[in-house]
């Protein structure tokens, strides 16, 4: 769907905001001029991008800069090393151009663009070819990228996809078509499940998600197709008054009537997201489509670590007909010094949510790592005769033996990452093996 294209008449139209929209934006809504500063500074190294649905109907413009939705939009001071910052800046001013643009790739490089072994452990090979823009790291599940579909409607600060966004295709994943796909999903029948992800593939014409779409169904193998997207957050109208609505649900009516399941992986960030008249409406029409819906976000610093806001946003999902997922651990990268979360104050907000919601609601995991070797659970903080420790599970692994496996690692008042963890000396061999590396390397560092 591109930016340009009018809607129908009297609906609303797609119109995206970057950097240089940022003094248009603050006249429209009374933007302090230090926030400005602060926000074009820091947009030359991490994606920006609105539209007028978030502008005006998630951000409360009366509470910033401490509003969450302004949080979760727009870039801010603190999101970069403050030496980086005041460079940059100072470069900005005087209008040094390659000076800027050199220093902005140093700090990028700098930020972890694609952590958990993303580029040297995901990515398959078919006859000795790496594949471009596929992802395989769990055995059941392959990620697929469509190069049309790597953007969003709006871009949530604590991406950890942030790299895709910036205009450097050396740090992007991005696949031209299906076919290597299919070839690869036809070599490896275990794959039972397609995410399709990016960006956010609803970006995308009807037509355009149609011819990726399609070919999956001829393949007997896929049972689930899974499409990660933030549309109904940041455009509902994807789903309600675009000119090809009514075609993208007939799209999913497809899906579902083929005999898969059609996953939508929907991002909530914030109860605020899905509490709007538009989303609502967008959600009963997915929903009517047979497609599931599921909730899912991280938990980050200055927008939802409140188990208030969790457990209000759990309680919405379900009353929107949507399975709560996951509580993600925000991820070692971008802005992250800004965003996380101890996993000790994690687990406090996590557990203080979940005891507050039905049992309907507590499909809901959490707070989980998507880390190297896989997806790691934090069950709990128990304290024992020799010290106190963090209870671990591998809900999903490389190593496929893992899965659901327990172990425990010494606790920590400030760990907001495995890597950062000691695994316990009972911690079964093979799961060592597994997580302890970086975890040695950070205790040999201290």
């Amino acid at each position: 769907m591109s930016s340009s294209a009018a809607g129908l008449a009297g609906t609303p139209r797609f119109r995206s905001y970057g950097p240089r929209h940022l003094t248009e934006i603050a006249g429209r809504h009374g933007v302090p001029e230090h926030l400005l500063d602060d926000a074009r500074v820091i947009s030359q190294v991490l994606p920006f991008r609105v539209n007028d649905y978030v502008l005006s109907h998630l951000v409360d413009w009366t509470r910033i800069p401490g509003d969450p939705i302004f949080q979760l939009l727009f870039p801010q001071a603190g999101m970069l090393d403050a030496a980086d910052h005041t460079l940059l800046a100072r470069l900005l001013r005087t209008g040094a151009r390659d000076a800027l643009a050199a220093e902005t790739r140093r700090i990028r490089a700098g930020l972890n663009p694609h952590p958990s072994g993303q580029r040297e452990l995901n990515v398959p090979s078919q006859d000795g070819d790496r594949l471009p823009g596929i992802q395989h790291k769990y055995r059941e599940t392959v990620l697929y990228f469509p190069q049309q579909g790597q953007t969003c409607h709006a871009y949530c600060t604590y991406c950890f996809r942030w790299a895709q966004f910036v205009g450097d295709a050396d740090l992007r994943f991005a696949a031209p078509g299906p076919g290597p796909l299919v070839a690869y999903l036809r070599a490896h029948p275990a794959v039972t499940d397609v995410l399709v992800t990016g960006g956010d593939p609803m970006v995308m014409s009807t037509e355009r998600l149609r011819a990726h779409l399609e070919p999956l169904l001829a393949v007997d193998t896929v049972r689930t197709v899974r499409i990660g997207t933030k549309s109904v957050a940041y455009w509902p109208y994807r789903f309600t008054t675009d000119p090809d609505a009514d075609d993208v649900l007939r799209l999913f009516d497809e899906v579902v009537a083929s005999g898969r399941t059609l996953a939508v992986m929907a991002h909530f960030s914030h109860p605020r997201e899905l509490e709007t008249a538009p989303a609502r409406a967008a959600l009963e029409r997915i929903r009517a489509t047979g497609a599931v819906v599921y909730g899912q976000a991280p938990l980050v610093a200055h927008v939802n670590d409140d188990p208030r806001i969790w457990a209000r946003m759990w309680s919405a999902q379900l009353s929107a007909g949507i399975v709560p997922y996951y509580m993600f651990v925000e991820r070692d990268t971008g802005p992250r010094e800004y965003f996380k979360v101890p996993l000790d104050r994690a687990v406090d907000i996590f557990q203080a949510a979940y005891r507050t919601l039905p049992g309907l609601a507590r499909t809901v995991r959490g707070p989980s790592m998507s880390a190297t070797p896989g997806k790691v659970l934090v069950d709990g903080v128990a304290d024992t005769a020799d010290g106190r420790y963090f209870q671990l599970r591998l809900v999903q692994a490389r190593r496929p033996e893992l899965v659901g496996r327990p172990f425990r690692a010494r606790w920590s008042p400030t760990a907001s990452w495995l890597d950062e963890l000691e695994p316990a000396p009972d911690t079964p061999a093979d799961i060592a093996d597994a997580v302890a590396p970086a975890a040695l390397r950070a205790v040999v560092a201290r």
